[in-house]
This record gives structure tokens, sequence and C-alpha cells, in this order.
């Protein structure tokens, strides 16, 4: 039987790796080349940045954070890129910050989730480290998901409306 701790490492995990991640990566495959960089004004964020920012802020948070390994981030870098990063290659950096993430997740002993951490100036637990990251990747794909149907015009198929009103997957995993 699972203890609360591990059943909530895995549902972070699987979450982040199973749901979020290919559902940014299906946003971007499907967008024109010209959304990448594209901002609706000065105080918005370009997919491009937000998928540099979701990458540094995994690793910042449970990579780092959770997990102890170093990570380097710019955080003013990432909002501050404006084009030249390729749509594969702002992939690969989140796929890769996922990964490690979801390393870190599944090996995390589940006792320590209440140990304490200081990231961003912030003294949170590590359950509160692995929350917020999880969160905030789940607000910045809502984003995501917004600017691909404004620039494709299309339903992503996500989620369908089922018997009864319930809401069910529109779609695989790969």
């Amino acid at each position: 039987m699972k203890t609360l701790g591990r059943e909530f490492l895995d549902n972070s995990r699987a979450l982040l790796l199973q749901d979020y991640l290919p559902k940014v990566e299906r946003c971007v495959s499907s967008l024109p080349a010209d959304m990448l960089w594209w901002r609706p004004n000065e105080h918005s964020n370009a997919v491009g940045n937000l998928l540099l920012h979701l990458a540094g802020n995994v690793c910042q948070w449970i990579v780092h954070g959770a997990g102890g390994a170093r990570c380097t981030r710019s955080r003013t870098e990432e909002f501050a890129a404006k084009e030249g990063t390729t749509r594969a290659a702002l992939l690969r950096q989140l796929r890769a910050a996922c990964t490690e993430a979801g390393v870190v997740l599944a090996n995390l002993d589940a006792q320590r989730l209440t140990d304490r951490r200081v990231i961003q100036g912030v003294e949170v637990t590590i359950m509160g480290a692995v929350y917020h990251a999880i969160e905030h990747f789940s607000g910045h794909l809502g984003q995501i998901i917004y600017i691909t149907k404004l620039g494709t015009g299309k339903d992503l198929c996500f989620w369908v409306i089922g018997d009864q009103g319930a809401v069910e997957r529109g779609w695989t995993i790969p």
C-alpha cells in the first residue's frame, strides 16, 4: 500500500510527464511558426518564453529544490528572449528538464516531503516546492493551449464530453 506522500509524488510525476508535457508538445508542434515568438502586447509572453520559463521553473523547484541537484537558471533571460531559439530546441530543453524532474520525483523519499528548502528566497517544504512547480506548469499550459487555439483556429481534442456530461480524455498519450 502506498503512503500518502508516495501517492502525491507519483501523481505529480504522472501529471508532469504523462499529461502536461505531451499537451505542450502537441500544442507547440501544431502552432504556426510565426506564433512561437508572437506576443499580443508588451505585457504578455510568447509561447517561446513560456517554454523557457517552464524548463527553468521545473529545474529550480523540483530538480534543485526537491532533489538537491545543481541547476543554473536565468529567469530574466527566459522572459527577455524575443526570437532565435527553434521549436525543436525549446521542446528538447523542456523535455530534458521534465525528464530530470521525473527522476527526482520517482526517487525522492516521501519521508522527506516536510524537509524545508529556500527557493527563490521563499522557505517551503519539499512538498510545497513540488506542488508549486506542478500547479505553475498547469497555469502556463493553459496559456499555451489558448495561444495555440488562437493561432490555429482548431480544437486540440484534449477532452471530449462523454455520457451524462462526464469529461473524458479525447486523445491518447504516445
